[in-house]
């Protein structure tokens, strides 16, 4: 213990000094209780312990755990006692592992856990189980979670979006294992999914056939739609030319006519315009000059 080793310096420095002081002019005199100062400064210092942003200290009173946790900062401590430091920030813990699927086939699969350490449970973790928590409770614990979640899904669902579903489920479940622990999830992201050469080949040749299939609905959907706008159109125009048809007669056309015949009359350049014939027709213009 530092604290020991500091005190026992300090008690040597007075004691030295007390034995110098009657001696002129040895340096020890001065010496000592510039000593005396330096070691009961550091005795002191060990009365205090820095715990780090993101740490929880655990007191250890040689072999008696505190169940107070000390906050993040300078703390007062037993000098004779020992602190450790747990982290509780988000760790990260990756497993490469090949796990079965429904069908019986093995993927390879390449997933993360984050998690991080409850504080309040910190000194129950230290004196359950030790530093080692992660490794001990749930690395094995993520292994086997792993195994029996993908066992109920189809190798496809680890290859498609259904995989998001299965990351939360492996959450949950894993949670619920791990959290009576002191140990809190965060999510279980799947890194990547390796599938047997043959069968990723399949499911992506189906894939694109369904890409390829809605494609096709598609376009077909888009012609449907050109050709009732056309039908539309047509019956428009048919229509307008039976509505414009019912509104023409012959007297209308005989007016017509001769607006049209005034107008050439008028004309500067109309020479000779011979328009209709029979009992019926237009009157008759010839050279108007």
């Amino acid at each position: 213990m530092l604290f020991i080793f500091f005190v026992i310096l300090l008690i040597a420095s007075v004691v030295i000094y007390r034995k110098s002081r009657s001696l002129v002019g040895n340096p020890v005199k001065t010496f000592s209780p510039i000593a005396i100062g330096v070691f009961a400064f550091l005795a002191l210092l060990q009365c205090f312990t820095v715990v780090p942003a993101g740490n929880v200290g655990v007191v250890d009173f040689f072999g008696t755990v505190s169940d107070n946790t000390l906050k993040a900062g300078i703390n007062p401590v037993n000098p004779l006692a020992k602190v450790v430091k747990f982290s509780i920030k988000t760790q990260e813990i990756k497993e490469d592992m090949d796990v079965p699927s429904k069908e019986g086939l093995t993927v390879g699969l390449e997933i993360s856990v984050l998690f991080h350490l409850n504080p309040e449970m910190a000194a129950s973790i230290y004196k359950t189980v030790g530093e080692n928590y992660a490794q001990i409770i749930l690395v094995p614990q993520f292994r086997s979670v792993c195994r029996g979640v993908t066992a109920s899904y189809d190798a496809k669902a680890l290859y498609t979006s259904e995989r998001e579903a299965l990351a939360q489920q492996l959450a949950k479940e894993l949670a619920m294992i791990v959290e009576t622990r002191g140990i809190t999830i965060e999510n279980t992201p799947l890194r990547k999914v390796a599938l047997p050469a043959g069968l990723s080949q399949s499911i992506e040749a189906k894939l694109q056939a369904e890409q390829e299939s809605q494609r096709m609905q598609f376009v077909l959907t888009k012609e449907e739609q050109e050709a009732q706008r056309k039908r539309i159109e047509a019956k428009g125009i048919a229509d307008f030319q039976d509505i414009v048809a019912r509104g023409i007669s012959e007297p209308l056309l005989r007016w017509k006519g001769i607006e049209a015949t005034e107008k050439l009359a008028a004309s500067p350049n109309a020479k000779i315009v011979v328009i209709g014939a029979g009992k019926d027709g237009l009157p008759l213009i010839l050279d108007t000059k």
